[in-house]
């Protein structure tokens, strides 16, 4: 018999050392039973300790990913990360509206870990007006709203009105993450859905070893879009999973450790 996977897709830049990116993405599709492909964008030279250095995949190159994935496979649900320039951000978005992929999730990837600049400053413009307009849900992290709602956030009030400024911009749903929010005991994140907003908890962590949380968070998210979860329960399941792969998360190179993606697999 002939069963039927879910198909995720991420297009965005690949980490070598393995803790974010197109490798994280595809970690959490694995162990979340979701079948993953990937389109990457960017070569990074990074570890734990900081980016090297990067290398752009030429944009017609990107395209050309596209294309053989959606035309022979099919995608279900598909999230960007890394997209460093405006060439590779026009590249996606005409693919994107070519295809007609609806459940898409932004995660606007604007610095790493280690504070490495990953988009150029010229792109952000291509961002804001030609990919958030697509954005099933867009997954900004502290840094990224304030970047995006050209506003500053310290409080939860804050996130609701960077949620309502971002929401301006076209995507359906905004997530405004709350882990770097100070003063706070919880992890707390806004969902905003033009009308009302939503929040979701999970205790803070204290560890080192978050290289890669929000690739691994949009990833989750995507993963269950694919498998037919509505946004608010795709949330949820992503919460719990990218939580708990923090707090089992490990001391890996000297620098920001991974997560431990595969603790759903180990715990079964």
């Amino acid at each position: 018999m002939k069963k039927e996977v879910p198909r995720a897709l991420t297009i965005a830049g690949s980490d070598s050392g393995g803790g974010a990116g197109v490798q994280a993405d595809l970690k959490t599709f694995t162990a979340l039973g979701v079948f993953g492909m990937s389109v990457i964008t960017s070569l990074t030279a990074q570890n734990t300790q900081s980016v090297l250095g990067i290398k752009d995949i030429p944009a017609d190159f990107v395209k050309l990913q596209i294309d053989a994935v959606v035309k022979d496979i099919g995608v279900d649900a598909a999230k960007t990360g890394m997209l460093s320039n405006e060439e590779i951000i026009l590249a996606v978005t005409e693919k994107i509206e070519e295809y007609g992929i609806n459940k898409l999730v932004v995660d606007p990837v604007m610095r790493s870990k280690s504070g490495a600049p990953l988009l150029k400053s010229e792109a952000e413009k291509a961002l804001k007006q030609r990919l958030l307009p697509l954005a099933f849900i867009v997954t900004p992290n502290l840094p990224e709203a304030t970047a995006l709602s050209e506003l500053e956030i310290n409080t939860v009030e804050d996130m609701k009105e960077a949620a309502r400024r971002i929401k301006s911009l076209g995507p359906r749903y905004v997530l405004v993450k709350g882990g770097h929010l100070r003063g706070s005991e919880e992890a707390i994140d806004i969902l905003y859905d033009g009308k009302e907003f939503y929040e979701f908890k999970a205790p803070r962590i204290e560890t080192k070893n978050t290289h890669g949380t929000g690739c691994t968070y949009s990833a989750a998210i995507c993963a269950a879009l694919a498998k037919g979860f509505d946004v608010v329960e795709a949330i949820k399941e992503a919460k719990t999973y990218v939580t708990e792969a923090i707090r089992t998360s490990f001391n890996l190179g000297s620098g920001y450790g991974p997560l431990n993606h595969f603790w759903i697999l180990e715990k079964q």
